[in-house]
């Protein structure tokens, strides 16, 4: 078994690719997690702009986070209709393209494709930032803390879907439970105790009232609150990666999700409330996190304390998986249409895009390193780009359903979720505009500038070799070919043999640096390489010597190719390149790599008449 079948998995045959499709209990680690975990990031973002109010703030989490659970119930019946409708995958971007147009649909792939970034690096900082809540003294390592778990996870998904659907679904299930407890016994003492529980643990005081009450202040309450929408859309953009029958799984996976997190939603905010639970400054030298003083609140700090802050660590840090599943699926589809480069649409090894994974991984790395792993910076950019595409997907619904007869109902359901889903973004993205949304207004442009040149440019090429006309052989003629050699030995050898075959119009070219091995080498040419090729009934290779004062040897080779190819118009020019290939790469380096580094000079100055070829002449052949 090699490394890379150690690291990565052994290689998986196309045919195989039905055993990985996943059933809706996997599907909840995989497309669930960054849904699940936003319970734990989301009314905390929410109750962090709430400390100007002080005490008085927390009794405002139960509206916000009701009309949040509003919104996210009417988006989650119509992403079960675009499930159905649209079984293929794609989510949002599918679904607008269809309907609305190509720029709508480059429009919701931008903001999702901005919106995974930032779901990966909320995620991760948000897992280590509970680690932090729970050991302080590695607040200084929060970064490296992050970037170990990115490369981790990253690693875990090139091995494929199904196996990281089996990594991630002990610390799920956990964490689901955990929660849950927590939730029926703090639901439970707060019913005993008409409302007022005693906590086990006492949170921290609420800070001093600063500010009051203002629709400003709880438009951005409900802003940041909203960032526990993220990631509903995940099932829909994934569709394809479920058994048969796909869509009725798909909605099955989607359906446990939602309700899970209705119910992780509306218990955090009711105990919040009822053990009058303030956020703490993430920034600041006490922090602690809302689940971390709401667990002490409900249970005191043993066993089920510890258990449930791993688990709210391990599935914040690895909501990331959520990003990692559908990122490249996303970016496959986006390939498919050409408005990214097409090596996005491969499967790898383990049968994953792993083109994606990797520059999801890269993305989210420099996001973490710009904003230090901390959470609380990244949750301004986070939820424009999610509703952006809740509204294009809704409002695509709606001409869907037109076009094809779907009923008034479901024209009236998309379009309630388009208006309060559009509603939402104009929302975000002035409550958030300052704070760092601009960002993400800024990134959807500039990533559909990128979108359409890279389209511009494959239609450019398909044009430019398209063509009708059968195979064309008249006037074909042996090309004029050259082999560059610095000495004679077995390379040298071959290369001027394989010459032969194609053509007898052969040159050697010599770069010389006036020195002795040159001398030696011109004055035995005649012997080594004329007197045979004559001997053997074929014209003499003709040598071509280019002096070289300063030892220069790639500029000389290059100048004489490009001259010799003007000075032969309509003549095919093949340049041949004896190659070394050496045992075992290690002994690549003891070796020059100009034959690497004239191909690819040759491929950025060369044209249509030059055509280059390798001869590899292997160390371990004894011919």
């Amino acid at each position: 078994m090699s490394l890379l079948d150690i690291v990565f998995g052994r290689p998986l045959a196309s045919k195989e690719e039905r055993a990985e499709k996943i059933g809706a209990p996997a599907a909840i680690p995989i497309f669930g997690l960054d849904a699940l975990s936003s319970a734990a990031y989301g009314p905390e973002a929410a109750l962090t702009l709430l400390l100007p109010l002080g005490a008085a703030g927390v009794a405002y989490i139960l509206p916000v986070t009701f009309s949040i659970l509003v919104l996210l119930l009417i988006v989650f019946f119509s992403y079960r209709q675009t499930i159905a409708a649209y079984p293929g995958g794609g989510g949002s971007y599918t679904v607008a393209s269809e309907n609305l147009g190509s720029f709508a649909g480059l429009l919701a792939a931008a903001a999702l494709m901005i919106d995974y970034v930032l779901t990966a690096a909320v995620g991760i900082s948000a897992g280590v930032g509970a680690l932090i809540s729970a050991a302080p003294s590695m607040q200084a390592h929060t970064l490296e803390i992050c970037l170990g778990i990115l490369a981790v996870i990253t690693l875990v998904n090139l091995r494929g879907l199904r196996e990281a659907g089996a990594v991630f679904m002990v610390p799920t299930y956990l964490f689901l439970g955990s929660l849950l407890v927590m939730i029926v016994i703090g639901v439970f003492k707060a019913f005993t105790s008409n409302g007022h529980p005693m906590a086990v643990v006492m949170p921290p005081p609420a800070p001093l009232v600063k500010a009051t009450v203002s629709t400003w202040l709880m438009l951005q309450v409900f802003a940041s609150g909203c960032t526990a929408m993220t990631g509903v859309e995940a099932v829909s953009n994934g569709v394809k990666a479920f058994r048969e029958p796909v869509y009725k799984n798909a909605q099955r996976a989607l359906t446990v999700i939602i309700f899970l997190l209705i119910v992780l939603l509306a218990g955090i905010a009711y105990l919040v409330a009822a053990y009058g639970i303030s956020a703490t400054d993430p920034n600041g030298p006490g922090y602690q996190s809302v689940l971390s003083m709401l667990l002490l609140a409900v249970a005191g700090k043993g066993i089920f304390y510890y258990v449930a802050i791993g688990s709210i660590l391990l599935v914040l840090a690895l909501s990331a998986n959520t990003a990692f599943a559908d990122f490249p699926r996303l970016c496959r589809i986006i390939a498919h249409d050409s408005y990214l480069p097409h090596p996005f649409a491969s499967t790898g090894r383990r049968l994953v895009y792993s083109y994606g994974i990797y520059i999801l991984a890269i993305l989210t790395a420099l996001l973490l390193i710009i904003f230090g792993g901390v959470t609380d910076r990244l949750i301004p950019l986070y939820a424009v780009g999610a509703f952006l595409a809740f509204t294009l997907s809704q409002a695509g619904m709606v001409v869907h359903w037109l076009k094809n007869g779907g009923g008034w109902h479901n024209i009236l359901l998309n379009g309630l979720g388009a208006f309060a889903t559009g509603v939402t973004v104009l929302v975000v993205l002035v409550a958030k505009f300052v704070d760092g949304a601009w960002i993400t207004v800024l990134l959807i442009p500039i990533l559909l500038f990128i979108m359409y040149s890279i389209r511009r440019h494959y239609d450019w090429v398909a044009q430019q070799v398209a063509t009708k006309e059968p195979l064309n052989l008249a006037r074909v003629t042996p090309p004029l070919v050259l082999v560059p050699i610095q000495n004679w030995n077995k390379i040298s050898q071959k290369g001027l043999r394989v010459a032969y075959i194609l053509s007898k119009d052969v040159r050697a070219l010599h770069v010389s640096c006036e020195d002795e091995a040159d001398d030696a080498f011109c004055a035995n040419w005649k012997q080594l390489a004329q007197d045979p090729a004559q001997a053997a009934g074929y014209p003499p290779p003709e040598l071509v010597v280019l002096p070289s004062p300063y030892r220069f040897v790639l500029r000389p080779l290059i100048d004489y190719i490009l001259k010799t190819q003007q000075e032969t118009p309509g003549r095919e020019i093949t340049v041949l390149i004896p190659e070394l290939v050496e045992s075992h790469w290690l002994e690549g380096f003891m070796h020059n790599q100009r034959a690497m580094v004239l191909k690819g000079l040759l491929f950025v100055r060369g044209n249509k008449r030059i055509s280059m070829m390798n001869v590899p002449w292997y160390l371990s052949d004894e011919s």
